[in-house]
């Protein structure tokens, strides 16, 4: 049984999903110290240039290599600038389920680029590795990140409650801890039929090609 993804790159009309390398450090820590990153996510703060020299040269490529998923940097087709990340962990190889997670850089924000990154890892999990299931969690406040979910068609399935730290900050510009519920999303090969052809009217690009 495989138990590891490939090495490869997907590509949309706008986006290319490939590995990071070293040239993405500066744009990669400068990202993951957005305030929204800080509050919705549990990497360090501040988020230093060893941060994310240890992420891009070791943590990341080792969750393909020892076989707990892929981590994606995403960039912009035209000017390859860092737009994000999707990344796929938690693999069950044996039931063929996965769980993914996304950040996006606040400069590229609003463009849509969110949706369509993990919509198009999701249609290579699902057609080309035969996955059978994508699951998401969200923070309950993190609207956004929900609206990513409904957008490529997941499926809300319940509430695991008071399970997840947050932060937020205080006026003191201090960052704190709190507890939040998280809500559970799934995402099966059926329900991306028509969702695609849906993006498309929306005026987003439409999955291509990967290698």
């Amino acid at each position: 049984m495989t138990t590891t993804f490939p090495d490869i790159s997907i590509n949309t009309d706008r986006l290319v999903l490939r590995p990071y390398d070293d040239a993405d450090i500066p744009a990669f820590t400068e990202m993951m110290n957005d305030e929204l990153i800080t509050a919705w996510t549990s990497v360090p703060h501040p988020y230093t240039r060893s941060d994310a020299e240890e992420w891009v040269r070791r943590i990341a490529p080792a969750e393909r290599t020892e076989g707990r998923g892929i981590v994606f940097a995403v960039t912009e087709f035209l000017t390859q600038r860092l737009v994000g990340t999707v990344h796929l962990r938690n693999t069950d190889w044996r039931t063929l389920a996965t769980e993914v997670g996304y950040v996006t850089a606040p400069w590229a924000r609003g463009e849509g680029y969110a949706t369509e990154s993990v919509l198009a890892v999701a249609q290579w999990l699902f057609r080309d590795r035969g996955f059978e299931r994508l699951e998401l969690r969200t923070a309950a406040d993190n609207t956004a990140s929900q609206q990513v979910a409904q957008k490529i068609g997941c499926i809300s399935e319940g509430v695991l409650r008071n399970a997840w730290i947050a932060r937020t900050q205080t006026e003191s510009g201090d960052w704190t801890d709190i507890r939040t519920d998280l809500i559970v999303w799934s995402l099966l090969p059926e329900d991306l039929e028509g969702v695609a052809d849906q993006m498309a009217e929306a005026g987003y690009s439409s999955f291509t090609d990967w290698s």
